[in-house]
């Protein structure tokens, strides 16, 4: 059976830039020179070239160096396109005297080839290219672009008709957040070595990126120390645990859903339906009014508090009864705010469920998130077993922010969630994040239009419920965070083969599940327009 035990580190790692400094440094001190390295980058920087383009044979090539290593490798690339009979022209920014260690190797190799170097001086050479190579920073960035590298970046994206390639990172682009800074190349394909960062891979990164190209350029293993970040894709599903074989409905948990009063019955419902489409052996709701909950799934198990041990038919009981709690204690995973409300009596019933003595692993979702937010006690609740899964609004109420300094930098966000809880967290919203202190942060490079709709949340904390279910005992709550939002994102992209306008709703979205599950048994589509 799958574990977390190969989890994350099976995932691709996504290296910071001082990440993988600490990477070329390994490989150095392991004896492989520095020189090779580059070598090896520019190899891979043509084969990634010679895959896009019908040839490069008599094509025109301008290529952009800056003054560090990403411009060495412009230059080591400027020698093989021109022994592949490519029309090289390196453009470079700073005086060649300047270039220090491999980069400077590498130019005295390119000349020594016969490759024509020229400085800029303010405009683009006459005539025009049929090949632009960007390395002019790569994922040396340290702040914003000095202006005079702004005007060279946007004269570059004038330019028409010629295929750009950029070189690591395009240059501009923040290589941990994946905005430009404050613009970047337009690239209709970039090359990673070794690994890609981890802002190369957010949806809002495409537009600069093109088609993402992993190239492996020597880096051994054993100089490859752990990242602080790993992609979140379609890969993450082979990890699913296999079926038991000889199972039953206990076998996979049983999942209660805490929510829906009734004008929000319908969170509920689709917490629970998704949790079921998941795979959840038993699911119950307890609720006010909980029979609405049931209504089109009959499979979902109901526990109504009643007049007799609620105040109104609208509200929850002021206290948990008995049979709530024993209800509870028999589940192996709590899903709480789904249609919860916010009201007085609603946040004495969460404060009670989290302090439960004993109590399941818990998904803390919606209106149970604002309830948290402020409320120190009820958060000193949470366990490392548990999961909050947070939207952008939701994040700015639990760190008393606003919603565009999470959306700024969502992985100071993340980090900032983490230290104020001992959960995995999940920052919903395209490019999902999930962490957990002291773990890598699991990076979605998803943004998919199909799940931005009313519920589609809730969908998602009826997955990690109902994995947290089957888990049981295993307790990784990172591990159960990571295959639903994975899990969430293939029912998003199954919607996204059935209703490619859009249209589609939460109840299509969690029926997709199963779909989504069968991913892990066949070969995944190349569906991100990335090349690992």
């Amino acid at each position: 059976m799958n574990t977390g035990a190969a989890f994350p580190a099976s995932l691709p790692p996504l290296p910071s830039p001082d990440e993988m400094r600490r990477w070329d440094a390994g490989a150095i001190a392991l004896g492989l020179p520095e020189i090779l390295l580059m070598e090896n980058a520019g190899r891979a920087a043509l084969e990634a070239l010679r895959q896009q383009t019908d040839g490069l044979r008599g094509r025109r090539v301008w290529l952009f160096m800056g003054g560090g290593n990403n411009g060495g490798d412009a230059a080591c690339l400027a020698r093989h396109l021109t022994d592949a009979g490519a029309d090289a022209l390196v453009l470079h920014t700073k005086p060649l005297g300047n270039c220090k260690g491999a980069a400077a190797k590498h130019v005295r190799l390119a000349r020594a080839a016969g490759v024509p170097f020229a400085i800029l001086r303010g405009r683009m050479p006459e005539g025009r290219a049929d090949i632009v190579v960007d390395g002019l920073t790569g994922a040396g960035l340290n702040g914003e672009l000095r202006p005079e590298l702004c005007e060279i970046v946007e004269a570059v994206n004038r330019l028409e008709a010629c295929f750009v390639l950029a070189l690591d990172v395009p240059s501009g682009l923040n290589a941990l957040t994946g905005l430009p800074s404050p613009t970047a190349i337009r690239a209709h394909s970039t090359v990673a070595f070794a690994a890609a960062k981890p802002g190369l891979v957010l949806p809002w990164a495409r537009p600069f990126t093109g088609k993402l190209h992993v190239r492996d350029i020597g880096i051994p293993a054993r100089a490859r120390t752990p990242c602080s970040a790993c992609l979140l894709d379609d890969r993450a599903l082979a990890l699913l645990p296999e079926l038991p074989k000889n199972a039953y409905k206990n076998s996979f948990g049983h999942v209660l859903v805490l929510g829906g009063i009734p004008q929000y019955s319908g969170a509920a419902h689709l917490a629970a339906r998704a949790a079921l489409r998941t795979g959840a052996g038993l699911v119950s709701a307890a609720a006010p009014s909980a029979s609405q909950i049931r209504i089109g799934l009959p499979e979902i198990m109901t526990l109504p508090l009643d007049a007799a041990e609620a105040s109104s038919g609208e509200d929850w009981p002021e206290t948990m009864s008995d049979r709530l709690k024993e209800l509870l204690l028999r589940c192996q995973a709590l899903i709480v705010g789904p249609g919860l409300g916010r009201s007085r009596n609603a946040r004495a019933l969460l404060a009670e469920a989290l302090s439960l003595p004993g109590r399941p692993a818990a998904v803390v979702d919606a209106d149970a998130l604002v309830l948290l937010a402020g409320d120190s006690r009820m958060q000193a609740c949470l366990a490392p077993e548990d999961v909050i899964t947070p939207h952008p609004g939701e994040a700015s109420a639990l760190l008393r922010c606003e919603t565009s300094a999470v959306q700024a930098d969502r992985f100071a966000a993340l980090e900032a969630l983490c230290r104020l809880v001992p959960c995995a967290v999940v920052l919903k919203g395209a490019g999902c994040l999930v962490g957990q202190a002291g773990r890598p942060t699991l990076v979605s490079p998803h943004d998919i239009p199909q799940l931005a709709v009313g519920g589609s949340g809730d969908v998602l904390a009826g997955c990690l419920g109902a994995l947290a279910a089957c888990r049981r005992g295993e307790g990784d709550s990172l591990f159960s965070a990571g295959l639903g939002v994975a899990l969430h994102a293939g029912a998003g992209l199954a919607c996204a083969a059935s209703f490619p306008g859009r249209g589609n709703t939460a109840f299509e979205i969690a029926d997709a599940i199963p779909r989504a599950r069968a991913l892990a048994q066949n070969a995944v589509a190349d569906i991100h327009n990335f090349d690992l």
